[in-house]
């Protein structure tokens, strides 16, 4: 539990304000040893001549156990030379692993000029995220996840209030409905930022995470007491803005915890809260909007949003490789007085040009999307689908009060059928994974073809249409209300499943790229589904709700061949694209 504090926003807040000693690492102990690999004395030759044979493929297959002796540290050790020229640095990169009771050392890399590029210090080593403890993993990862229920929560509860705002500012359906609208395109722009800044060694995830959240919630007070509509959007947009960090890097942070084959698991259930915040917007507003007035689904956000900013800033540590190396280099360089003591990050970091960052953060995702079918294939399905989640909250007020007779409060509570949803879909498909496609990933190179996660998907983009058509010609009054809302849940089901699929398709199709792939799927995601909010009540009145309904159901059908497509075909369309091949 210290360290949590020690790395959380506070413990660094606290160890700024006082001495370090109150949540001191282990280079500030007086007990602490530098380990003789960090040395510069004699070991120095020694591990020359093991760098010098490391280059030399025969020297090396054939004394591997002698070079090792002679570092006088064990008796058995693993050599990895590779020769890497990365970030114009020119070096002979050597890590050497030797026995130690209960770990492994590993020898730091000394590059040409001198460097000696700081790491873990044992392949345990427990500062090494992905060495934590499962409860501290567990610990963390359950603050994500509140973090990203309580900013996609904020998006749904605006839906009880729209009534009330059409009256006290005299403005049409569509128009109140901006406030829902813009919120979701502000979330879906702000990872578009926020991606690339946590990707930088010396800022890392937690102070992106901390500072923007502090001012989203700081905004929830101001949007609960705004007077005028003009101001009430503006902040609408700022909340979802601020509030987006989570879901431009909570994937990130996972991927800093977890093994490859682990992630799905750990996706499954962000995914689950995600999905789950709007859909218990409405549920939580309505009763609470009717008894105390339209502002009172701003106050509750305040409520639930607090108390998550106050765990969130004491006990989330930083996840990230590079800023936690980054920090440890400092510490060493100050314990020893040593300039040579840098981290990998702060190197590369001191050669990162601003607008090469730029354009690997707003242009390299787009330039793929318009080079490799199957990645635009995947960033247009997944809009499709969470457009359509977000056009029942225009439809379910034209169907259950005026067709079933519920109240404002009533109307929220066909969206519970996504938490029936969920408790079905994330068993089953972690238990998918557990036992069928784990397994297989761990056999093949590379963990298998991409395509390979799209199984599910397959069965799953049927369910898509069948909810969509069932919720749209069941919504009748000669119907029971039971009728659509099982649609709602088989669509729901579905698209979970698809979207779980993409998610996993995505990071191993260009792993460089990952993070912004996510980020401009986010945009195209959230974009759509903000067009939708805006463009589904027109349509509605116009054609009907279930000839709307019906109309986007038909376009997902259209889908079912895509990912089926995409699944046999994927690797031949990626081998084809120019992007892929330069």
């Amino acid at each position: 539990m210290r360290d949590i504090v020690r790395d959380s926003a506070f413990g660094q807040l606290l160890r700024l304000l006082s001495r370090p000693e109150a949540l001191s690492y282990p280079e500030e102990l007086s007990t602490f040893k530098l380990p003789s690999t960090y040395n510069t004395d004699s070991q120095d030759e020694t591990i020359k001549s093991i760098q010098e044979a490391a280059s030399e493929p025969d020297s090396l297959s054939n004394s591997p156990k002698k070079l090792c002796e002679e570092v006088m540290l064990s008796s058995e050790c693993t050599l990895h030379p590779f020769t890497s020229r990365e970030q114009g640095l020119s070096r002979i990169s050597i890590t050497v692993t030797v026995d130690r009771p209960g770990s492994r050392e590993v020898i730091p890399v000394r590059t040409k000029d001198g460097l000696v590029l700081v790491d873990w210090y044992t392949e345990d080593d427990p500062d090494n995220p992905q060495n934590w403890s499962s409860t501290k993993k567990l610990w963390v990862t359950g603050v994500i996840c509140c973090y990203t229920f309580s900013v996609y929560i904020g998006s749904s509860l605006y839906t009880a209030s729209q009534p009330d705002i059409q009256a006290l500012f005299g403005v049409s359906e569509v128009a109140s409905s901006l406030g829902l609208a813009l919120y979701v395109l502000a979330y879906g722009i702000g990872p578009m930022l926020w991606s690339p800044l946590s990707e930088i060694p010396v800022i890392g995830r937690n102070s992106i995470y901390v500072v923007t959240y502090i001012i989203f919630v700081i905004l929830c007070v101001p949007t609960s007491l705004v007077n005028n509509f003009g101001g009430l959007l503006a902040l609408r947009f700022l909340l979802g803005f601020f509030g987006s960090p989570c879901l431009a890097t909570g994937g990130a942070s996972f991927g800093d915890m977890y093994a490859p084959t682990k992630m799905a698991y750990v996706i499954a259930f962000w995914a689950g809260a995600a999905t789950l915040g709007p859909a218990l917007g409405p549920v939580i507003a309505g009763f609470a909007v009717s008894a105390k007035g339209w502002r009172w689904s701003s106050w509750e956000l305040l409520w639930l949003s607090g108390p998550i900013l106050l765990v969130l800033f004491i006990s989330l540590p930083e996840t990230s490789h590079d800023n936690i190396l980054l920090r440890r280099a400092q510490r060493l360089r100050k314990l020893t007085g040593r300039s040579d003591l840098q981290s990998q990050s702060e190197i590369n970091q001191s050669k990162m040009a601003l607008q090469q960052v730029a354009v690997d953060a707003l242009i390299k995702p787009w330039q793929i999307n318009i080079l490799d079918p199957a990645v635009l294939f995947t960033t247009v399905y997944t809009a499709l689908v969470y457009g359509i989640f977000y056009s029942f909250f225009e439809s379910f007020p034209m169907v259950y009060p005026p067709i079933y007779g519920l109240n404002l409060g009533q109307t929220g509570l066909p969206f519970l059928v996504v938490l029936v949803a969920l408790a079905i879909c994330v068993p089953a498909y972690s238990a998918y994974f557990y036992y069928h496609a784990e397994p297989i990933m761990l056999s093949q190179p590379g963990f298998g073809p991409p395509e390979n996660r799209l199984v599910p998907g397959l069965f799953a983009s049927f369910l898509v249409p069948v909810g969509c058509f069932l919720f749209a010609w069941t919504a009748r009054s000669s119907v029971h209300w039971i009728a659509s809302v099982i649609g709602v849940g088989l669509n729901m089901c579905g698209t979970y499943t698809v979207m779980q699929c993409m998610f996993l398709y995505l990071p191993f199709t260009y792993p460089k790229y990952s993070a912004s792939l996510f980020a401009a799927n986010d945009l195209a995601r959230s974009t759509f589904a903000a067009g939708a909010i805006l463009f589904s009540r027109p349509m509605f009145i116009n054609l009907g709700v279930p000839g709307g309904v019906s109309l986007l159901g038909g376009l997902t059908i259209v889908c079912i061949g895509g990912i089926f497509l995409l699944y046999f075909f994927g690797a031949t369309l990626r081998a084809q694209s120019k992007f892929a091949m330069a």
